[in-house]
């Protein structure tokens, strides 16, 4: 059959736009900047008028429950695991989620994988740094997100980018200006006591001021030219360099090569970080360092700026757009210009940097984000 199972309705009466939304990513093993997207944007929704439901793959036993990954939404799963489901609508076009949400009157791929349906359909694209790079990528990936850019080009009635760079490059995609929508990320900010940050620091021995970098580690978050930038910064000033997220892919031998030529105990590896320890991280740190080569917007600049931590970050992107002027901006290719810029925002400009930073940072909301998909649904129906 074409179709999924048929599940009971999910919506109540009123006047709500009643939304599908494509969900499975909270189940990746990195879900990233897509997933606090869509936990945030589905929290949200309801107040902007929207009766959001999720769309997952099959749980196996054991798998981690749909309020355990920040969902507040019902979710409703196909019968098939994520794999199999996702190769089935990449290369199939099949099966049809339209009996999974039967009343819903539209459906959001909040990321590249798009279902079957006939109803309107949305397509939020984070980027498509796969274009300008492919070797930022695994060869399986680019396959995979060039089918679905092209299911994208001929299929969804809207596309919602978080930045005009990502529009931009939509555009030169083949995407039609009239449907692309650019509806900025927001930020939720969290007040972190000073107590809480000493003992962050204090767990994970960080007793100097330290440059903070979040990310995954992969090739295009540019993380060798941090190192090597670094080392240019490290025997001039008290300065550590504190590296927060999962492991990725990409040339990790280069990566421990360029770490075991600093000196002993200025560079802290930390990993992935819960949430609560996440924003400890950010609120400790002096400097926050983002020099990637590419992004669809940027979330951790916004993240760090809400806690008014001077960022230095890259020029002629996307994060550009987010900080303005009240950055530090250098060409991410350059050691040279990133250790001129950390030095900079550590430097006599700091506490203004931080405070023109965190002002910018409050004019994004995921509140205001929700509301314009709520506005770009209210397109698509009668």
């Amino acid at each position: 059959m074409d179709s999924d199972e048929v599940v009971s309705p999910l919506y109540g009466g009123g006047m709500e736009i009643r939304a599908a939304l494509v969900v499975e990513q909270l189940w990746q093993s990195v879900p990233g900047g897509s997933g606090r997207y869509i936990v945030e944007l589905t929290r949200e929704l309801p107040a902007a008028g929207v009766h959001p439901v999720g769309i997952a793959a099959r749980r196996s036993g054991g798998s981690t429950d749909d309020g355990d990954v920040g969902l507040r939404v019902p979710v409703v799963h196909s019968r098939l695991p994520r794999r199999v489901l996702y190769a089935s609508w990449d290369r199939l076009h099949r099966p049809s989620v339209d009996p999974l949400v039967p009343q819903a009157q539209l459906v959001h791929a909040t990321t590249w994988a798009i279902p079957p349906t006939t109803r309107p359909l949305v397509v939020t694209v984070h980027d498509t740094a796969f274009l300008r790079d492919p070797g930022h990528f695994t060869p399986h990936g680019v396959e995979y997100f060039t089918r679905a850019l092209d299911t994208t080009r001929r299929r969804a009635d809207l596309v919602i980018v978080p930045s005009l760079a990502t529009a931009l490059d939509c555009e030169r995609a083949g995407v039609g200006e009239d449907r692309i929508r650019v509806i900025p990320h927001g930020v939720r900010v969290v007040d972190v006591e000073p107590d809480r940050v000493e003992a962050f620091r204090s767990a994970h021995s960080l007793i100097r001021p330290y440059v903070l970098w979040v990310g995954t580690r992969e090739p295009r978050k540019n993380l060798a030219v941090l190192l090597r930038a670094f080392r240019r910064v490290v025997d001039g000033s008290d300065l550590d360099l504190v590296l927060v997220g999962p492991e990725g892919w990409g040339d990790e031998d280069e990566e421990r090569r360029l770490s075991e030529e600093l000196p002993a105990g200025r560079v802290h590896v930390l990993g992935r970080l819960s949430d609560h320890d996440l924003q400890a991280a950010y609120a400790g740190a002096w400097v926050f360092c983002f020099p990637s080569v590419w992004e669809g917007f940027g979330l951790p600049v916004l993240e760090a700026m809400s806690h008014g931590v001077p960022v230095v970050t890259s020029r002629g992107t996307s994060m550009e757009e987010v900080t303005g002027p009240d950055a530090v901006l250098v060409d991410p290719t350059s050691p040279d210009e990133v250790a001129v810029g950390i030095l900079e925002a550590s430097g006599p400009d700091h506490d203004a940097l931080g405070a023109a930073g965190r002002s910018r940072a409050a004019g994004y909301s995921w509140t205001a984000c929700a509301r314009a998909h709520a506005d770009a649904y209210r397109e698509l129906l009668p």
